[in-house]
């Protein structure tokens, strides 16, 4: 790799002529590893006059380095760091931490990196039976298609919305197509200045928060919800209530007195799958109503309802605009999109998009145009479709593999989804359990981290089938059984 001239310089004050700092310089940057076998360095003349100094002082340097093997000069290729240069004992890998003067626990002025998120090993795809949640799987993603939609967005046309800055707009093409293709299915009507486009469903959830919430102020998830979601309130200050869910989700009656904002997941309940029926819909909105709080409905897989028709948006029952209506691309395309749209109205809009512009301008432009060639050209469509087909044999193949090997199901999706919330006997850890089918090449998820903290239900678990293959899940269940059977004969 060939290394920038700007990486080297004369630290003022040196000892030694400017010959033997130059060799001091590259060779301390060998032996300490930021310089390594392979390296291509500046040519001397380039060298030379970023140094300000002359070039038969950089060739000097460099002919004592090849000299005591830290360089090796390949004619005109140039010179490069010897593959048999020295090493420093003990070298410490470049990367590694530096010890600090500073007291960061004091300077840190809020606890960020303190809150649980759903973690998964970097390497799952090399896991035998990944029962993995929200990962898309290569075989069911459009490539050919989705390759061709990126191209044009990169082409000559498309110039101005892949290179312009947006400054709080947004990609006027992928907003159509957000009005036209996605909210009708929810039966929701928007205007334009209604609508905003997000970093995913987590950066949604963020800025509903941030601009609806603080200290004196009063929110309401649902226990379990989503993690994500738990460590978003925890920045905003504001008092958090988590309200038990049910098998029809959160119930509307147990919303407490005082709520300002509350939270809920009611297609799909994160993680148990649970989909609030309409009657309860309506009610939670007589209550928002009567009650003057707002609510933040997450809709985030309400295109996998594979089962049965997708019940109406909260949103779309909303007559009184207090429902924000979070989307996202995450769960239909793949997470590494990172797009994801709000719904409200314009008034919250309004500074959700000057919230936005000033962390991050907006979304990235390519990435906008891209998803509305792929949208526009009936691809999502037809991508959707083939996601309910192969998810709809999966969960058949999962459910029966679930039910032969006496597994028991906590929460069931009427409408569809991607995983399965399960429950194991009583008195097992399932944290201890996923690092045990972990060995054996079997991945879930562990249902405390879901949970409100000092009330988790430590032997749940989520099982997706977004990511493994219908011929994988028969052995992964197996395997899961046989874990639970091992736990149950060592307490006999």
């Amino acid at each position: 790799m060939p290394i920038p001239v700007e990486t080297f310089f004369l630290a003022p004050g040196a000892g030694g002529t400017l010959q033997q700092q130059i060799r001091a310089m590259i060779a301390d940057g060998i032996l300490a590893g930021r310089l390594r076998a392979g390296d291509k360095l500046p040519s001397s003349r380039r060298l030379a006059d970023h140094l300000g100094v002359s070039r038969i002082t950089v060739t000097l340097a460099y002919t004592e380095l090849v000299a005591g093997d830290y360089l090796t000069a390949l004619g005109r290729s140039g010179h490069f760091v010897s593959q048999t240069a020295p090493v420093r004992p003990g070298l410490r890998h470049p990367s590694s931490p530096r010890a600090s003067a500073v007291d960061w626990t004091r300077r840190v002025v809020r606890d960020f990196s303190g809150h649980r998120i759903i973690g998964r090993p970097q390497d799952w795809r090399s896991h035998p039976y990944p029962f993995i949640y929200g990962q898309a799987d290569p075989a069911l993603f459009d490539h050919q298609n989705w390759r061709q939609c990126a191209l044009q967005a990169l082409g000559r046309r498309d110039f101005d919305a892949l290179t312009e800055d947006y400054y709080e707009r947004d990609d006027p093409m992928l907003i159509e197509y957000v009005l036209r293709a996605l909210l009708p299915r929810r039966s929701i009507a928007a205007e334009p200045s209604e609508v905003l486009l997000t970093l995913g469903a987590q950066n949604a959830l963020w800025l509903a928060a941030q601009v609806l919430l603080g200290p004196g102020r009063r929110a309401v998830t649902e226990n379990p919800c989503y993690t994500g979601l738990r460590s978003i309130l925890g920045q905003t200050g504001s008092d958090v209530t988590a309200v038990e869910v049910d098998e029809e989700g959160l119930p509307p009656d147990r919303v407490p007195d005082g709520a300002d904002v509350v939270f809920v997941t009611p297609s799909h309940q994160s993680p148990t799958n649970a989909t609030m029926p309409v009657d309860r819909r309506l009610a939670l909105l007589e209550r928002a109503a009567r009650q003057d709080f707002l609510i933040v409905e997450d809709d985030y897989e309400f295109e996998m309802s594979f089962l049965k028709p997708a019940a109406p948006s909260l949103k779309s029952l909303d007559g009184e605009g207090r429902v924000i209506y979070v989307g996202s691309f995450s769960k239909s395309l793949f997470p590494g999109v990172r797009l994801g749209y709000i719904v409200a109205p314009e008034a919250f809009v309004r500074e959700a998009r000057a919230l936005r512009g000033a962390v991050f301008r907006h979304p990235p432009g390519h990435v906008q145009r891209t998803v509305a060639y792929f949208l526009a050209l009936g691809h999502y469509d037809a991508h959707v479709n083939r996601l309910h087909q192969a998810f709809r044999r999966r969960r058949v193949v999962m459910n029966e593999a679930i039910r032969d090997a006496g597994l028991t199901v906590a929460g069931r999706g009427a409408f569809g989804g991607s995983s399965f919330w399960m429950a194991a006997p009583e008195g097992v850890d399932t944290e201890d359990l996923a690092q045990t089918l972990r060995a054996r090449g079997v991945l879930i998820e562990p249902g405390r981290q879901f949970f409100a903290p000092g009330r988790e239900a430590r032997n749940c678990y989520r099982l997706a089938y977004s990511s493994i293959a219908p011929g994988k899940i028969p052995e992964g269940i197996a395997r899961i059984a046989e874990a639970l059977a091992e736990r149950r004969a060592g307490t006999e």
